[in-house]
């Protein structure tokens, strides 16, 4: 029996389901179903790792198209760290993505903040912001003088 699709829109979804819903979307290559996730604002933002900063709805859903256009993205958060508040949520992720290469399958790692906001309409994705990254990320805090 196939799993039913989450529609956060639907449901009294948390922060957490917004952003478990948005990975499950991803790795199904179903764009309506990332952009459900979104707020329908004109001031989301979308940065993927070596990308431009993408504002709005349609600038957003055009990358994701582009991105989708060849098939799912096999993405997997992992390590998820949050701050969270009565009306936002901010969690830092750091996603394998699973690619196939000539040498066979391989990761490749992104690290990923994820800004959602609490809406009229549920919790929302406002804001993502994806780097390349490496499996060894340093869980200890940096110290305040070495960040910039």
């Amino acid at each position: 029996m196939p799993k039913p699709r989450y529609r956060p829109a639907e449901m009294g979804a948390s922060a957490d389901d917004v952003e478990a819903a948005f990975y499950e979307a991803l790795q199904a290559g179903d764009l309506d179903q990332v952009m459900a996730c979104w707020a329908d604002e004109d001031d989301i933002v979308c940065v993927h790792p070596g990308g431009a900063r993408l504002v709005g709805v349609a600038a957003i859903r055009e990358a994701f198209e582009a991105m989708l256009s060849n098939g799912s993205v096999r993405l997997v958060p992992e390590r998820k760290r949050k701050v969270e508040s009565l009306s936002a949520s901010i969690h830092n992720v750091l996603e394998r993505v699973d690619v196939i290469t000539a040498e066979g399958p391989q990761h490749a790692w992104v690290v990923a903040t994820n800004v959602f906001l609490k809406t009229a309409q549920g919790w929302r994705l406002v804001a993502h912001h994806a780097s390349p990254g490496r499996a060894e990320v340093a869980e200890a805090s940096v110290p305040a003088q070495l960040l910039h």
